[in-house]
C-alpha cells in the first residue's frame, strides 16, 4: 500500500513548489491529496477544498502556504493525525511551528521533495 501525502497549498500553476510536490510525491509512488479551495484538480488530481476532506489515513502532510495561513489550519491537521507535518521553506515560523507542535502533530522543517529522494528543479515550469 502506497504511503498517502496531503500537499496543503497545492498549485494549478507548474512555477510553484505546490505543483512540482505533487508530481514529485505522485512520481514517487504516493497517493497524492491536493488541497487547494479554488481547483477543481491539480495535476489531474482531484482537489480538495480542505484537509478535512481528505479522506484517512494521512501518513504525511506538507504545507505550501504562508504561515499565517497555516496557523488557521492546524486544528483540521491534528485531527487527521498524520504521521508528519512538514513545513516547506516560506511555510514556517517560529510560532507557526510552536502551535503545531503545542497540538502534538511530529513537525518537521524541510523540503518535503527532497526528503523522498528528488529534488524540484526535477520539474520543469512549463
Amino acid at each position: 500500500m502506497s504511503k498517502t501525502i496531503a500537499i496543503i497549498g497545492a498549485s494549478t500553476d507548474r512555477r510553484k513548489y505546490g505543483n512540482k510536490a505533487v508530481r514529485a510525491f505522485r512520481d514517487g509512488g504516493w497517493t497524492v491529496y491536493p488541497v487547494n479551495a479554488k481547483a477543481t484538480e491539480v495535476e489531474g488530481i482531484p482537489s480538495f477544498g480542505s484537509i478535512a476532506e481528505v479522506p484517512e489515513p494521512i501518513d504525511r502532510v506538507s504545507m505550501y502556504v504562508p504561515p499565517a495561513v497555516g496557523k488557521t489550519m492546524l486544528d483540521a491537521i491534528a485531527a487527521k493525525k498524520p504521521g508528519e507535518l512538514f513545513f516547506n521553506p516560506g511555510s514556517d515560523d517560529d510560532d507557526v511551528v510552536t502551535l503545531a507542535k503545542s497540538k502534538g502533530l511530529n513537525v518537521i522543517r524541510a523540503c518535503s521533495i527532497v526528503n523522498i529522494g528528488l529534488r524540484p528543479e526535477m520539474y520543469p515550469d512549463e
